[in-house]
């Protein structure tokens, strides 16, 4: 009697395949792909990337993520092309075709026009001697099987074809040296455009809002300030208006525990001395991680890297309030 496999079993087969078609297609790259990251690099126009089915969902996705990255990049449908849409290429454009089989007919159809604008063309294939094949001026192989039982359905290959797009936008960040903030400006909403563009002193509480007390101040003034301004914190300062000291909610807490006599304490005497700072124009994440790494729920702000006179205060608050969580 034949046991059949688990669907969970039929899913891992599926992930190992394709895990394989990646690493195989990883053990093939060659100089062939440096010469391609050149040629994207090296481009006075657009990358335009055409593929018909899935691959030109494929296509799609490439475009997207090279674009995100600072390589402006769109894509071209093979059938629209024939009806108007190859004016959407122009001289200094690249040209990525992906086609599994190197003989889609649409795309084939446009091969002469492509030819006679002169436009470099980047052939990805799992067949390098295919029509489309010899007609690229480079030609990344993905001759991989496929994960389905017929080896037919695009599976692997589309997968594979995917992380060498990503391969190449990568290698293309590399090339151009682009930074957190150039993604930043290219993502200014949502999520990420929240995580990437605000800063710590676009959050922070300014001015009056700051809690302050003075180092001889008594427990009583400090508790109210702590109250006053609903931070739950309150930064301990000297004569010269410098800070010294922080003590929170808890700082009370554990100081009622310890003494009888709290409410005539001094600021200085149950204060938590050297408080943790941040600089103003870092991002508002970085507060978030400083504030886990250290588990405590707030910052004092700096303009400059060694001063004592804090401009402002966060709150991790502040990071929930703006979604920075």
């Amino acid at each position: 009697m034949t046991i059949k496999p688990s669907i969970a079993e039929l899913g891992r087969d599926v992930l190992r395949k394709e895990a394989e078609a990646i690493l195989k297609v990883m053990g093939d790259l060659d100089e062939r792909f440096e010469r391609a990251v050149d040629i994207i690099y090296n481009l006075s126009g657009r990358v335009v990337l055409t593929g018909i089915g899935k691959s030109g969902l494929v296509c799609k996705k490439i475009a997207s993520t090279l674009s995100s990255v600072g390589t402006p990049a769109l894509f071209l449908h093979p059938a629209d092309s024939l009806h108007g849409d190859l004016g959407m290429l122009q001289k200094g454009d690249v040209l990525i075709i992906v086609s599994n089989s190197g003989e889609t007919e649409e795309i084939i159809s446009i091969l002469p026009w492509i030819k006679r604008m002169d436009i470099q063309t980047i052939v990805i294939t799992g067949n390098e001697n295919s029509t489309i094949g010899q007609h690229g001026d480079v030609v990344l192989k993905v001759k991989v099987d496929e994960a389905c039982p017929f080896n037919l359905i695009p599976t692997s290959s589309t997968t594979a074809t995917l992380a060498l797009g990503d391969a190449l936008a990568v290698a293309l960040m590399e090339r151009r040296n682009f930074k957190i903030e150039d993604f930043a400006s290219l993502h200014p909403g949502g999520a990420i455009g929240r995580r990437l563009l605000l800063k710590v002193e676009d959050l922070m509480h300014t001015g009056d809002a700051i809690p302050r007390v003075k180092t001889g101040d008594l427990m009583k003034h400090v508790i109210l300030e702590i109250s006053t301004k609903r931070l739950g914190v309150t930064g301990v300062f000297d004569e010269k208006g410098e800070l010294v000291g922080v003590i929170t909610d808890g700082d009370l807490r554990r100081a009622i525990e310890r003494y009888d006599n709290i409410l005539e304490k001094t600021a200085n005497q149950l204060m938590t001395p050297n408080p943790k700072t941040i600089l103003k124009d870092f991002l508002a994440t970085k507060a978030l991680k400083r504030m886990e790494e250290f588990s405590i729920t707030s910052l004092f702000v700096m303009a400059e890297e060694n001063d004592r006179i804090p401009v402002g205060i966060i709150h991790i608050h502040d990071l929930l309030k703006a979604k920075i969580v």
